[in-house]
């Protein structure tokens, strides 16, 4: 990719944009007394700003750079997915959403220590932590590219620079800030992308119609659905719907990330509200997003993806925004990448610091360490230190060498455990004899056969079956074989968990 120069002022326009997010979080952070403030909003938050931050924190620079790049390869099969992700939420919103307001829960995992016990609570939240900061670790490098490119900078700088921004807002913001802030910055990145396909269309005769028109002459027919029982390919309509529904389950209703932003609304219907709509908003934001990928197909005459064309996918839609636009334009598009890049990174530091101090730190050194103030600066002690840990990760991420799209890599690391982790859950709802040894066993058994599948499907280790099976049926394997094993255990007890009957 060649680069561009945007200019003394508007890179000044960009400098000015990033303080004044920062600056209002600080403002929206005042009055802050204590860790539930800080992590839950004091439960005040209206579910239309909880719903933009939902789709916020899911989407991130890494979708907004590489499902573009994914479209230019596959059309808008992608969208079939986000057909899934609505039934996931809805389905979420039936069986899951009611337990999480029932008495004062403060993470997705305190639910699991009400019905297994506090082990199972500190298990869960360490999986959470461990797959979460490696995802948004990968969510952190890909926006850097960019961003590196225009400002003239290596890739690590621009990594630290992205965690730095991001983490002086969600420092002294927290949650409140952060779901603020998303509130904005999605209307950022939306209308950045709505202006790249804009120029598209009018840069093809014919309009978008034109765009698919020369895509046929170019021997790729646009398409959407795909029918095909192959289980190697990720974007298929049983993949997509089936697939994405209970990926959408898990990421959704077995995950701090947004389980910490339902718990801010002000109850269960404003949550249900939130995560349903933001069901509805992400079809038409992948719309969008997938429109924009034809259109470059089109606009760059079928280039190839490897040798003699583009590195990789994910340089696609950078390419476009540095090297075809006004500079103006591409500089609001920049805004678009940081505003996207800081909407999952704050979401995943945040949610990250939340699991550390409330699922870890209360249980072991006991809950007076996370209540008043004492609470509220654990808690932004603990917000700088994720904000290292992703940067670091980031940084080594960003020197390995990428032959898939980042999107895949992230939602394959998150579905890894993700399907495990709801098998939990469902394991608490409907098998009555599983105790906390049961969930734990099944859990662990999980986790483990589901990063040998994702490390077999990278060649890393020798399993055949990881070629086999695309990303989006990993949350259905996971979660069946977490399911499946726990109740499988617990029919060597005679009798219910005694949990079940008395008070936790």
């Amino acid at each position: 990719m060649e680069g561009i120069s945007l200019g003394l002022p508007t890179l000044i326009a960009i400098a000015l944009y990033l303080a004044g997010i920062n600056v209002l979080g600080a403002w929206l952070g005042k009055g802050q007394k204590d860790a539930k403030d800080y992590f839950l909003g004091g439960h005040a938050m209206p579910w239309w700003a909880v719903m933009a931050s939902i789709v916020a924190t899911e989407t991130s620079a890494l979708t907004f750079l590489s499902v573009p790049g994914d479209a230019y390869r596959t059309g808008f099969t992608f969208l079939q997915l986000a057909f899934g992700y609505l039934v996931g939420r809805i389905l979420v919103s039936i069986l899951l959403l009611p337990g999480y307001f029932q008495g004062e829960i403060t993470t997705a995992y305190a639910l699991l220590e009400r019905r297994f016990g506090v082990g199972a609570r500190r298990f869960t939240s360490l999986i959470f932590m461990v797959t979460r900061v490696m995802a948004a670790s990968v969510r952190l490098a890909v926006p850097a590219i960019p961003i590196a490119l225009i400002l003239g900078v290596p890739v690590w700088a621009a990594i630290l620079l992205l965690a730095a921004a991001t983490a002086l807002y969600t420092y002294v913001g927290g949650i409140k800030a952060v779901i603020w802030i998303d509130l904005i910055q999605v209307c950022v990145y939306l209308s950045g992308a709505t202006m790249a396909l804009w120029v598209l269309v009018h840069s093809i005769e014919g309009g978008f119609g034109g765009i698919l028109r020369r895509c046929m002459e170019l021997g790729r027919p646009v398409r959407l659905f795909d029918f095909s029982w192959n289980l190697s390919e990720p974007y298929t309509i049983f993949a997509g719907v089936i697939g994405g529904a209970v990926l959408a389950m898990a990421s959704h209703g077995a995950d701090q990330l947004i389980v910490q932003r339902l718990l801010a609304c002000r109850g269960l219907r404003d949550a249900r509200k939130a995560l349903i709509g933001s069901g509805v908003v992400v079809i038409l934001q992948f719309c969008l997003f997938l429109a924009v990928g034809v259109g470059l197909f089109a606009f760059y005459g079928g280039r190839a993806v490897g040798p003699g064309g583009f590195a990789t996918s994910d340089q696609i839609f950078p390419s476009f925004i540095v090297g075809h636009l006004p500079p103006l334009v591409s500089a609001y598009l920049i805004a678009g990448i940081f505003s996207a890049a800081m909407c999952s990174e704050s979401s995943a530091l945040n949610s990250l610091a939340s699991a550390l101090a409330l699922d870890i730190v209360a249980p072991l050194m006991g809950k007076k360490h996370v209540e008043g103030k004492r609470g509220l600066v654990l808690g932004k002690l603990l917000t700088l230190f994720w904000t290292i840990v992703l940067a670091g990760l980031a940084v080594g991420f960003s020197r390995l060498p990428q032959n898939v799209p980042a999107v895949q890599v992230a939602l394959g690391l998150a579905s890894v455990t993700a399907g495990g982790l709801l098998g939990a859950f469902l394991l608490a709802l409907w098998a009555r004899k599983a105790r906390q040894a049961d969930a734990l066993a099944a859990i662990g058994a999980s986790a483990s056969f589901m990063l040998f599948l994702w490390l077999g499907s990278k060649g890393w280790v020798p399993f055949a079956l990881g070629k086999m099976i695309a990303w989006p049926w990993y949350s259905l394997l996971g979660s069946s074989i977490t399911f499946g094993l726990g109740w499988l255990l617990s029919q060597r007890h005679a009798t219910e968990d005694p949990r079940l009957t008395s008070p936790a």
